[in-house]
């Protein structure tokens, strides 16, 4: 089975209080999980690396076998990509920690990059989050 994932940070003030969002879809449309979570006091970039590994934690219990991330996070994406380095000591381990998940889950693993207006979804959840300052159950 193919997902698709949307993930989103959302910090308010940088750094500031902070959540993150997921969906995820299946190849009809249907959403078969979102949710949304706060992770404390965080820089934007931080949110959204939290938020793609939560996907990551997230499509390993869901035993997928391709998973197709969407985010309008441009530095991650590129990152993740290998296009930019990854200079900032914390996003560093945050980057470590995701392409180590991604090499040994069990599925195939694409990140694309998609406008803001694209993750409306996602940035709702990862508002929301901080809003109930209720941590994601995954």
């Amino acid at each position: 089975m193919t997902l698709f994932a949307h993930t989103d940070g959302a910090s308010r003030g940088n750094p500031g209080e902070s959540g993150i969002g997921i969906i995820f879809r299946d190849e009809l449309g249907n959403v078969l999980y979102s949710g949304g979570g706060y992770i404390g006091t965080a820089t934007n970039n931080i949110a959204e690396y939290q938020a793609l590994l939560a996907c990551l934690r997230k499509a390993i219990s869901m035993e997928c076998r391709h998973l197709i991330v969407h985010s309008d996070s441009q530095l991650m994406v590129r990152q993740m990509c290998g296009q930019y380095r990854v200079k900032d000591a914390m996003l560093r381990t945050l980057y470590q920690e995701a392409t180590l998940i991604v090499r040994q889950a069990p599925f195939t693993f694409k990140i694309l990059h998609i406008d803001r207006e694209e993750n409306s979804d996602a940035d709702l959840l990862a508002n929301t989050g901080i809003d109930s300052k209720l941590p994601l159950k995954i």
